[in-house]
């Protein structure tokens, strides 16, 4: 069961309606799935964590969890030249919360997507789940191996999770566009990946237009997923 809007606190309740609207016009409402986060902690974010824009995606992906999963935690991956263990974000924990972890992390390195994504597969499998995992990857750029991320993702696509990227900053995201235009099934059996950038000031992008945005392509993943047998019957 969804967590009742009367249980969220009084900061997240906006965000955790304009959430629900989302889902409604995509046809998702009533859909359960472990919401994931993934935070790039490379050198050039450090602007993102001191201006707020990574607390405040924070708040909207436990926004979004509160209408597709039960427990009103969002595991959170940080990444730089490794990955972060995975460590929970929850509704009675958030305010301050990214600040404080990112601060407990020290020396900001590089961007290893494929130690985040393993990270990430890893808790998945060990948390025993029936539901799907949807996963807001964030990130400013490229990684530090591109080969290696091209290759977790696509061996990734047969587990029932879907990854969708977040472009923070100015930079092109080639590679990420990439990432998500990568062949069915010539290099994975489904599209498993979707992409938007959030631009240099992400945190002005209303709320609702990015829920729209992180939900643009995850039905049609849900679809593809069921049909290919990655999904279990009735799962999500």
């Amino acid at each position: 069961m969804p967590i009742s809007f009367d249980k969220v606190p009084a900061g997240l309740v906006d965000l955790a309606k304009t959430a629900a609207v989302s889902l409604e016009k995509q046809g998702l409402a009533g859909r359960r799935a472990a919401v994931y986060l993934v935070l790039d902690r490379s050198g050039s974010m450090r602007r993102y964590y001191r201006d707020g824009s990574v607390q405040h995606l924070a708040e909207q992906a436990l926004g979004l969890s509160v209408n597709l999963d039960d427990d009103g935690i969002v595991p959170t991956v940080f990444f730089d030249s490794h990955a972060h263990p995975a460590v929970d974000i929850g509704l009675d924990d958030y305010a301050g919360r990214v600040a404080q972890l990112h601060d407990s992390l020290g020396h900001m390195g590089t961007t290893d997507y494929a130690a985040a994504m393993d990270a990430v597969i890893d808790h998945y499998l060990d948390s025993g789940t029936e539901h799907p995992a949807f996963v807001i990857f964030q990130t400013d750029g490229s990684p530090d191996s591109r080969r290696a991320a091209e290759q977790t993702l696509c061996r990734a696509a047969r587990l029932p999770l879907f990854w969708q990227f977040v472009g923070f900053g100015p930079d092109r995201f080639d590679f990420l566009r990439k990432l998500d235009e990568l062949a069915v099934p010539a290099r994975r059996v489904v599209d498993n990946a979707g992409f938007f950038p959030a631009g240099k000031n992400p945190r002005k992008i209303p709320d609702a237009d990015l829920y729209d945005r992180l939900m643009g392509e995850y039905p049609d993943w849900l679809r593809a997923a069921a049909a290919a047998g990655v999904l279990a019957h009735g799962a999500g």
